[in-house]
């Protein structure tokens, strides 16, 4: 039997929740798939408990449903939900960005900026998994920087619907340069303190990743339950 990965207890169902959540988010796991526990416990080398409560953090968060008679799936959204959802988080990002400029400090700025450059590095070597998680981090410290935390909640569980469908709008080669001179201006609207210009970039920065997904949808190269195809 494998080894049970050696971390604190108190600390090890966040672990397997981050290691989960990766999993779902690439598509590795697809949406509406079972959460099987006994391969889940032996590839992640935890035992069941932590990995139950792993799988409760990720049904909270929106990633995972709990079903009678069917245990965890990964959350399956239809094609009207992408869009409702994405006009949602649109409306929500907007209002983040706006706040963020008028918020920002000198060094979230700094921090910012230092993760978009790696997050550009990443672009460059078109490593997704690394790019992503570092648009995640940004999209993540400008709502932070907006100082508002009923926004920051229902930021978060909002998001965490489209996290695997944010994933995969960058599928497409000229979409996704497209999104990375999305990012190259709000860093340029933060530093400029720019409200207005910075709240309209972010719902128009939101539009362009609802009609990606909603396209490779209709166009058959993202399944409708958003499960990318090889």
């Amino acid at each position: 039997m494998a080894d049970i990965i050696s971390i604190p207890r108190q600390v090890l169902h966040q672990e397997v929740a981050t290691r989960l959540r990766q999993r779902i988010v690439e598509g590795h796991i697809p949406p509406g798939a079972k959460l099987n526990e006994r391969e889940l416990s032996e590839s992640l080398k935890v035992s069941r408990t932590p990995l139950r409560e792993a799988i409760r953090m990720l049904a909270a968060e929106g990633l995972v449903e709990l079903l009678p008679n069917r245990g965890a799936v990964a959350v399956q959204l239809s094609e009207q939900d992408v869009a409702d959802t994405f006009e949602v988080i649109g409306g929500l990002e907007g209002q983040s960005g706006e706040l963020a400029a008028q918020r920002i400090t000198d060094d979230e700025l700094a921090e910012l900026k230092a993760l978009h450059y790696e997050m550009l590095a990443a672009y460059t070597r078109r490593d997704l998994s690394t790019y992503y998680r570092l648009n995640a981090q940004i999209h993540t410290l400008i709502n932070q920087a907006a100082r508002n935390a009923v926004l920051t909640r229902t930021w978060r569980t909002v998001n965490a619907r489209l996290q695997s469908l944010r994933f995969r709008s960058n599928f497409d080669a000229d979409k996704w340069q497209r999104a990375v001179k999305e990012h190259d201006r709000m860093v340029e609207l933060l530093a400029a303190r720019d409200a207005t210009g910075m709240r309209a970039l972010m719902v128009q920065h939101l539009h362009h990743k609802r009609e990606a997904v909603l396209e490779l949808m209709r166009s058959g190269r993202l399944q409708a339950t958003g499960e990318a195809r090889s």
